[in-house]
């Protein structure tokens, strides 16, 4: 019976029809026996589970593996031509699910079992989930389904150059040395497996992510209408509505065979509990006409009426909006978790005060027109819930707007960091961008109850670009300290050049040391040292550096050149010209990049080096003649 209506709508609007039944058949019904299946099917899962942790122990010990056994992954394939394992599995899940129907669900999915063991311990405490039915938020799957697997090449048609194929040329990557590569951090994985485990369930039902979140599941869908191998029945059934009782899957099993001889529901998973609870043996697996060759009129009596459903899709689409990447944490698998949980939290609100009567599992929430004290309860966790789905809106919003703002910056890093403050370069409207850029973050990350890690590297760039470099320096600093890999490494060496630019030299060696300890290869890096000891007066150490930069790239111009100028300064002017030789040949004709290479080594005092690329880039850009480039902003 529907929950949450008063007692004169729950007669007219019933979530599942049953028959009517005699007294022998009532007293049959309070008899369901346990289904046989389900602890087959709990095994199966447990050794799913095994062997994914075997998989991580073997990657952990080996350094390789093969490649996650993920679905998601065959994103990779359609994106890069990247073949991977995950690619080739939903591809057998799928042509299995052509010919057997939606089994692979059923018994080979870790969050349908996390699913199913949160809605075994929710019946333990006495709570039965019950299924939430809509008939617009049910596409949600196949529509998130497309943009992850069709939307790639689809895109790739419109945007791709007249030369590059339709089909991306296919790799081979069956193998990995990093298995964690493309999953969330484990810190991130915990909270999506208990949102997408237990609270879909506690409030959507028994596999209630599987219905209205699982993107994989709108294509298993889709094959499974066109499936041959279907739960059928025989005319032993006597309508006795066990089937539907123990099903997990939400379906209504005895009016589906009852219309069609078969189950057409493509949420059917083949749990087979149905089967193995009929009292009279009348249901079983086998092959025939698909659910795709019967008219389908629906079983099912939605509780939502057009204008309920209306409003429940868009609460949806503005929550996944609003978390969706939010901190550039949240993933969108977990996103579309949130977002149903909310439409569904948000329609429970709004009939709490429409309704004469409501419950909510075993607690009554309103009577008799009288909100109750659970009923209080539930609208404060319901207020809170979407506050905090506003909340993350908004600090999604400032987010968004400093990353496009960072990501629309055509200034060339190396440009910007040739001298101490970068602002002569722009345009005055694109300083007014890059600060509303910066005040954007900066909001975000007043407001916010987490801090966006990623985006800190990105706010700092920013205030360097407006001028303030102090503020720059400290973000740089909380970077290095919160990030970790290439990134940290990254906010190690901007934080050097921009030290060196300010004059700092020995604060900036701190930072280069740290990052050519983690990379002692990095060319720039070597680079920037070698400009740090220049400055500290330790020129042979300073040489040193700049010659193992240019021993990582023999292309290294301004290492070369800053060579060149050492050379000079130890009146060496063979092994100077030499350098000088190498460092034009490599040059790129641009004017930019000359003045860029005459701004560093004038910074240095290599002055006489400095004119020479200073003149060069007059003769490329006549406009920059007498050094009116200095003031030119980059975007005339």
């Amino acid at each position: 019976m529907k929950e949450g209506c008063d007692i004169k709508a729950s007669r007219s609007h019933r979530s599942v029809s049953l028959p009517i039944l005699t007294s022998n058949a009532a007293r049959d019904l309070t008899k369901i026996s346990q289904s046989s299946t389900s602890k087959w099917r709990a095994i199966v899962l447990v050794l799913l589970h095994l062997l994914m942790a075997g998989h991580i122990i073997q990657w952990q010990l080996m350094g390789e593996t093969v490649s996650p056994i993920e679905p998601s992954e065959a994103m990779y394939t359609l994106q890069s031509g990247a073949i991977n394992a995950g690619f080739i599995f939903f591809s057998v899940a799928i042509i299995a699910t052509l010919i057997f129907g939606r089994f692979v669900c059923g018994w080979g999915c870790h969050v349908l079992a996390l699913q199913d063991a949160c809605a075994w311990l929710l019946k333990k405490a006495g709570l039965a989930p019950r299924p939430f039915r809509s008939r617009v938020l049910i596409y949600i799957p196949l529509i998130f389904a497309m943009y992850m697997f069709v939307w790639p090449t689809v895109h790739r048609w419109m945007v791709k150059p007249a030369t590059e194929p339709l089909i991306p040329h296919f790799t081979n990557h069956l193998l990995v040395d990093d298995f964690w590569a493309t999953f969330p951090p484990v810190w991130v994985a915990i909270p999506f497996l208990f949102i997408c485990g237990f609270v879909t369930v506690y409030f959507l039902g028994s596999k209630g992510f599987c219905t209205y979140g699982c993107p994989y599941g709108g294509f298993f869908g889709v094959a499974d209408r066109f499936a041959p191998g279907r739960i059928r029945v025989t005319e032993a059934c006597n309508e006795c509505g066990h089937c539907t009782a123990a099903c997990t899957s939400n379906v209504v099993v005895h009016s589906e065979v009852k219309k069609y001889g078969m189950v057409v529901d493509p949420g059917c998973m083949k749990c087979m509990d149905c089967v193995s609870v009929c009292p009279n043996d009348a249901l079983y697996f086998g092959y025939g006409k698909p659910a795709i060759a019967v008219k389908n009129s629906s079983s099912v009596n939605y509780p939502l009426t057009w204008v309920e459903e209306l409003a429940g899709a868009l609460v949806f689409a503005l929550s996944f909006f609003a978390v969706w990447d939010v901190y550039q944490v949240v993933p969108m698998l977990m996103a579309i978790g949130i977002a149903i949980v909310s439409s569904n939290i948000f329609l429970r609100l709004v009939k709490l005060f429409r309704s004469s009567d409501m419950t909510f599992y075993r607690w009554k929430l309103r009577s008799a027109g009288a909100i109750s004290f659970y009923g209080w309860v539930f609208a404060a966790f319901a207020s809170l819930w979407l506050g905090l789905n506003v909340h993350s809106g908004v600090v999604r919003y400032f987010e968004s707007t400093g990353s496009r703002v960072f990501e629309s910056v055509q200034l060339p890093d190396e440009l910007a960091l040739a001298r101490a403050d970068p602002r002569s370069w722009l345009l005055a409207v694109d300083r007014k961008r890059l600060e509303s850029g910066r005040d954007s973050l900066r909001r975000a990350d007043n407001i916010a109850l987490l801090t966006n890690v990623p985006a800190i590297s990105k706010w700092a760039w920013l205030e360097y670009l407006s001028g303030d470099s102090e503020a720059a320096l400290e973000l740089l600093k909380q970077a290095s300290i919160k990030l970790d890999g290439q990134a940290r490494t990254l906010s190690l060496y901007y934080r050097g050049a921009i030290l060196n630019r300010l004059g700092r030299p020995s604060e900036a060696m701190e930072d280069l040391d740290r990052v050519l300890a983690d990379q002692p290869t990095m060319a720039v890096a070597l680079e920037e040292k070698g400009e740090s000891l220049w400055r500290l007066g330790r020129r042979a150490e300073a040489m040193e550096s700049w010659r193992s930069a240019v021993h990582e790239n023999s292309k290294n111009v301004l290492a070369n050149y800053f060579l060149s100028g050492a050379y000079q300064a130890a009146s060496d002017l063979a092994t100077s010209s030499a350098y000088e030789l190498d460092g034009s040949q490599n040059s790129p004709e641009d004017a930019y990049f000359h003045w860029m290479i005459g701004q560093r080594l004038e910074n240095i005092g290599m002055a006489e080096l400095a004119e020479k690329n200073f003149a060069r880039a007059i003769a490329l850009d006549p406009r920059l003649k007498a050094r009116r480039f200095l003031d030119m902003p980059l975007n005339r």
